[in-house]
């Protein structure tokens, strides 16, 4: 009779194919699905330290309602001179329910010209977006606006 050797080309293919798909398979770190609202503090904290956030001089324009959350056009600007001495040195946008909800850090200088920065944000849900300037004298200012998504940003088209 023929003896048929340890290993066969199917056991063979069979390993070599789970090595592959192992070797394919990334590291996935877990983060939670959605942000909370202590998750926003945290990283308004990662931005302003302990100094206060005071409510003013900023104004974010974004709609309070939006039927479509793919693309949300926002403007966020300060009433603040932009000269040497008095300017603004940095403006940073957070949304609520996001897993990473620093969604922009822009910063600016005395050259400028204005304070002011213009973007598209994609939200998801509604939630609040809070826009915090940071000025010369190290001063921290906020604006915050909650938005209403009617319908949720969508990463396939519906056919």
């Amino acid at each position: 009779m023929h003896e048929q050797p340890n290993s066969t080309r199917r056991q063979f293919l069979g390993l070599a194919g789970g090595a592959t798909v192992f070797g394919a398979i990334p590291i996935v770190t877990l983060r939670p699905a959605e942000a909370t609202p202590a998750t926003l503090a945290a990283a308004i904290r990662n931005v302003v330290g302990e100094a206060e956030v005071r409510t003013g001089k900023v104004k974010l324009e974004i709609p309070p309602l939006v039927e479509n959350g793919n693309t949300v056009s926002m403007t966020v600007s300060v009433a603040n001179p932009m000269t040497s001495d008095d300017h603004v040195k940095s403006i940073h946008v957070f949304n609520e329910k996001n897993p990473q909800p620093n969604i922009g850090n822009f910063y600016l200088g005395p050259h400028a010209g204005r304070a002011q920065i213009s973007t598209r944000i994609r939200l998801a849900d509604s939630q609040k977006i809070v826009a915090i300037a940071r000025l010369s004298d190290d001063s921290f200012w906020s604006a915050s606006v909650d938005v209403v998504v009617t319908l949720a940003a969508c990463t396939e088209e519906l056919i």
